[in-house]
């Protein structure tokens, strides 16, 4: 996921562009670059492949000064990495421009610029931009007029930041798809991807929505609406730190982070989205022509992210057709696998630096290496720079941010968004997924976050059932289908953060051995979505009454199911089948974590566990 900064002011700005670039190393990225008018006004750059540092060192052996400036951390989406595909893009010698996202109509802009004249030096999408922009500004004359222009003409996701060496009093932005965010300053304002690139020069923020364009002067800010209405946004003040480092108002990091999912799940989903698809080339530059090849998943993965990678196997197969296996790593990697031809091989660590899922990677690419199996390797993780990032063919970041609590939270929730962003992104490629379904299910992707925050608001009702649970040592979680996965992960945080043992089964098993268990002291935990396998399901909780089990329910609010003796019932949100297992993971959060606080236990810091697992 790309990063953008910009600046301008009355003081030389590039230390400024190259800090924020640091900042947003997290993020994941191959090259960096930048482009300052400078004092002898003229439009200077410097890119560089790799890690910001040599962008640093090259700037410390022929420094750059200037008082306008913008940068840019990129992560190949349109040609491979390298120095001429590297942010930012010019145009002739006056016009820069950076972009995060995806344009898809950029191959029919390349040909019309092409007849106009225009000659390309990269193989990128975004240069596309520039020169269609420098071609608008040459008819309109204005650079802001110029930009609304263009942008009327670009198809996709972007968020965009510009500078000219005609107009040096201003630095433009755009936004469709693509987060952005004004940080305000005394006699100059900056511009970045994300409010924490700019936080070592203002606490006061001003954030952009879809379909905004700023004109960003040193001595203040004007946008425009998508209608193209003069609007003003709210300022936003920070005054407490470092947000990710700092509880804030919460008693614990990991609720925090529970709190934190409908902002992380809308980052993750940003830039990755057209109007009724998923942007495939999200997933990197040879991701279209590779996917096409795909007839088999292998997903590989430990603990809560082998939960994730279990829930993308009915997905997988039910959306896309696509046969799909899914092992713990640690297993994975002792044992002969039988490989089919064709396979996607798929790796999940929200660290990147999981010492089993590292290995497994290591072995299938060797093995990969001898009978060619393997097409390609995926990567879903959360940190750009990790070790299992670099080693992949293919990456699709997480936006999770820094997790700290060890009770993994929004790291598993934006891991589920992005294997459903793959499992949409095959199906196209592939054409086993109907576009109307598609454009189904991408409606509903961008509903998420609201839907999400609708299941927090059930924390008070499941903090008062989080009492049931006070005195007890056992507890059974119950789903069918997708939702088996989804009670395999609430088992976890259960045992992982309270200490209680818990275990999770398909409902369709309580006959076949764990009915035994069941009696007044065993709470038997189920989650309910209103589908197929719903009366089924209620079948199987009657079992559970008949045997004097205490019930606690999470039930689609159209499920008709209600409370009773033993029976405890809280609704939950309606949403479409697809999505129901990213929901109903947050309730199953709740309740392990406030039955832990009833525990007195170590909420973000359970005994005998670590954040990231890097031996053996």
């Amino acid at each position: 996921m790309c990063g953008i900064v910009g600046a301008i002011a009355e003081r030389n700005i590039t230390a400024i562009l190259v800090e924020g670039l640091k900042r947003l190393e997290y993020r994941g990225y191959d090259s960096a670059g930048l482009a300052v008018f400078s004092n002898a006004g003229l439009l200077e750059r410097c890119r560089r492949v790799g890690k910001v540092s040599e962008l640093e060192q090259a700037l410390a052996d022929e420094p750059l000064a200037g008082q306008l400036g913008i940068a840019h951390t990129r992560w190949a989406t349109h040609g491979a990495p390298s120095e001429r595909n590297a942010h930012p893009h010019f145009s002739g010698h006056d016009l820069a421009v950076v972009h995060n996202g995806i344009i898809e109509n950029h191959e029919a802009l390349r040909e019309r610029l092409k007849g106009l004249g225009y000659v390309f030096s990269s193989d990128t999408d975004t240069e596309v931009i520039v020169h269609l922009l420098e071609h608008k500004l040459q008819e309109l004359g204005d650079l802001t007029v110029a930009l609304k222009a263009v942008v009327a003409e670009l198809h996709g996701a972007y968020g965009l930041a510009v500078i000219s060496a005609k107009q040096p009093d201003r630095l433009l932005a755009a936004r469709s798809g693509s987060p952005l965010v004004i940080g305000l300053g005394h006699g100059e304002n900056f511009l970045a991807s994300d409010q924490l690139a700019l936080r070592q020069v203002t606490d006061r923020f001003m954030y952009l929505e879809e379909g905004d364009i700023a004109e960003i002067h040193r001595d203040g800010v004007q946008i425009w609406d998508v209608a193209g209405q003069p609007v003003q946004r709210e300022q936003v003040q920070y005054r407490d730190g470092a947000e990710a480092a700092d509880k804030g108002a919460y008693r614990h990091f990991m609720l925090k982070e529970i709190h934190e999912q409908p902002q992380v799940v809308q980052r993750t989903l940003e830039g990755r989205l057209g109007a009724d698809h998923v942007l495939v080339e999200a997933f990197g530059p040879q991701a279209a022509e590779l996917f096409a090849k795909v007839r088999n998943v292998q997903i590989v993965a430990c603990g809560t992210s082998y939960h994730a990678g279990m829930v993308a196997r009915y997905w997988l197969e039910e959306l896309a057709g696509i046969p799909c296996q899914v092992e713990v790593a640690s297993e994975f990697r002792y044992r002969k696998v039988v490989v089919q031809p064709d396979t996607l091989f798929v790796s999940i660590s929200q660290s990147g630096e999981t010492a089993d899922t590292l290995a497994a990677l290591r072995n299938g690419k060797a093995r990969s290496a001898t009978d060619g199996r393997y097409l390609a390797s995926l990567a879903i993780c959360n940190v750009g720079i990790s070790s299992l990032v670099r080693e992949s063919d293919l990456t699709l970041l997480t936006q999770a941010g820094p997790e700290i609590g060890v009770a993994s939270t929004k790291a598993f929730t934006t891991q589920l968004v992005a294997l459903m962003l793959l499992t949409l992104a095959l199906g196209r490629v592939r054409g086993s997924l109907a576009a109307a379904l598609e454009a189904e299910l991408v409606d509903e992707l961008r509903r998420l976050p609201s839907r999400l925050d609708e299941a927090l608001a059930l924390d008070k009702a499941v903090e008062k059932i989080a009492e049931l649970f006070a005195e007890k040592h056992h507890t059974l979680f119950l789903g069918r289908g997708a939702q088996y996965p989804v009670a395999l992960e609430g088992a976890l945080k259960l045992k992982e953060i309270s200490y209680i043992h818990a275990e999770a089964y398909p409902a369709g098993e309580l006959k076949h051995g764990p009915l035994a268990l069941v009696d007044s002291d065993m709470p038997v935990v189920t989650v309910a979505p209103n589908n197929e396998l719903l009366e089924k399901l209620k079948s199987n909780l009657q079992e559970v009454r008949a045997r004097g089990g205490q019930l606690i329910v999470f039930a689609d609010q159209q499920a008709g199911l209600g409370n009773g003796e033993g029976t405890h019932v809280l609704a939950v949100p309606h949403i479409c089948d697809a999505l129901a297992p990213i929901l109903y993971t947050i309730p199953l959060q709740l309740l392990s974590y406030h039955v832990a606080v009833l525990k007195g236990t170590d909420v973000d810091q359970p005994r005998n566990l670590a954040k990231s697992v890097t031996v053996e």
